[in-house]
């Protein structure tokens, strides 16, 4: 039987709120206003997959038990998370430090880790039961900022979900906060890394003035329902390796691929590709969004401990025709410059531009926009069973408009090879036609790609 085919019973214990392990601080702390824009009022479903121990250690330890305890304690230091988000004048969200705790579900699967298959990566199987959706709880305001559900399997390995809500963090500081539970559930007392709140370096300035050009936030009525569908939506994984980009940089002429990354490359390629399957017109403006991690773009740069939103979302711009007619290099090019521009003036624009414009979302008609998880860390959590099989977001497509986003995942594939594994979300159609411009570049550099993905069709 696939992996992605797989069922399984899944038996949940009633859901509890987990607090501090000793009293914390009652107080309100406002978030910064990169926090606080209308595109990251939703929930990000994390996901990490462990094996048994044979350690006579940790054998009899409860996964469940360990890290809940853990959590417990980690709260102490992150006691934010334990609270509840309010909103004050101006939609302006604040945390309101109550220590109400975090929700966490206790369960076990009537399945082993080797039943999810040779190489683990999104969509998974039954992702809805190894991380309930408790009902009203997934709310922005009023609601618990954290639920995770640790679910041991027959094997004696176990599962660690979690969904954070993004205002209150990102990538980066949600594992910063996982590594400070990993490390207590391993007996420190304290975390190596102390968590760090100073979200007023990432305020508006008085008075506001946005001195940059935000095309992430530009107002694009959707005239023609260009926003994607939510009917048929498909969701596959591809997998990048050294031979895959490779192929792709044989495209590219030699002097620019030489001064480009693998993230501006594979993400030039992905968005031409994305654009040839959705067939706008090819008058029509079409945007690439690149979450860019600005924690060291400040001066000085924001503290290790920082744990709160530090990326900005910077866009290259573009007509459908001239990214699907020009070759791969102009694509480059444009993702390249948009990079780059994200400065500590760029932060504080943006900050600006949500206090003048009423924290507008992101630009999301014709938009692609992928996130790069790969350097963050998810893949070295360490709850005391080693590091995981698999660490990273539960999926891709998610937020507001399910397909608009793509992160970039580090696995290995069955044949011990590591690579970016990319979760794509479209509907039927396009994903028909996106795999052919996929198999049609590789070919031409004489690679196939399509071995390497796994298909699934979304419950949606």
């Amino acid at each position: 039987m696939g992996s992605k085919s797989l069922t399984f019973r899944v038996t949940r214990q009633k859901p509890e709120l987990v607090r501090p392990a000793k009293s914390t601080p009652r107080e309100c702390k406002l978030l910064s206003d990169i926090d606080d824009q209308e595109g990251l009022r939703f929930q990000v479903p994390v996901i990490q997959f462990y094996r048994s121990d044979d350690d006579h250690l940790h054998s009899r330890r409860d996964p469940v038990k360990v890290i809940r305890e853990a959590i417990a304690k980690a709260l102490v230091f992150y006691y934010p998370f334990a609270g509840r988000l309010r909103e004050c004048a101006g939609r302006k969200l604040v945390v309101d430090c109550t220590g109400e705790g975090v929700m966490f579900i206790e369960a076990d699967a009537e399945v082993t880790l080797e039943q999810f298959g040779e190489e683990l990566q999104p969509p998974f199987p039954c992702l809805e039961e190894l991380l309930y959706d408790v009902p009203e709880s997934a709310g922005v305001l009023h609601c618990p900022l954290l639920l995770i559900q640790v679910t041991r399997l027959r094997c004696g390995g176990f599962i660690f979900a979690v969904r954070l809500n993004h205002t209150m963090a990102d990538g980066t500081g949600l594992v910063q906060f996982m590594n400070a539970v990993g490390e207590i559930a391993r007996g420190a007392s304290t975390p190596s890394v102390l968590p760090v709140w100073q979200r007023e370096r990432l305020n508006a300035r008085d008075p506001p003035r946005v001195a940059c050009i935000h095309h992430e936030y530009d107002e694009v009525p959707d005239t023609k329902g260009t926003i994607i569908p939510l009917d048929d939506m498909v969701h596959r994984s591809f997998f990048f390796g050294p031979a895959e980009v490779s192929a792709l940089r044989k495209s590219i002429p030699l002097d620019i691929s030489r001064k480009c990354t693998t993230f501006e490359v594979l993400t030039a390629y992905l968005w031409r590709c994305r654009t040839i399957a959705l067939q706008p017109e090819p008058n029509e403006e079409v945007r690439m969004i690149c979450v860019i991690n600005a924690r060291s773009k400040f001066d000085p740069p924001l503290p290790q401990g920082y744990y709160g939103n530090g990326f900005a979302l910077p866009a290259a711009l573009t007509t459908a025709g001239e990214l699907c007619k020009r070759p791969l290099g102009y694509a480059l090019e444009l993702v390249t410059k948009a990079k780059g521009d994200v400065t500590e003036d760029y932060m504080n624009s943006v900050a600006d531009l949500m206090v003048i414009k009423g924290r507008p979302h992101f630009t999301v008609v014709r938009t692609y926009l992928v996130s790069d998880v790969t350097r963050i860390g998810f893949n070295e959590v360490d709850f005391g069973w080693g590091r995981p099989e698999y660490g990273g977001p539960a999926k891709g497509g998610v937020g507001a408009i399910p397909g608009l986003l793509s992160f970039y995942i580090t696995v290995t594939n069955k044949n011990g090879e590591k690579g970016i594994v990319v979760p794509i979300c479209l509907p039927g159609f396009a994903m028909d036609r996106f795999v052919r411009e996929l198999e049609k570049l590789l070919s031409n550099n004489h690679h196939s790609i399509i071995d390497g993905s796994t298909f699934v069709r979304s419950a949606l």
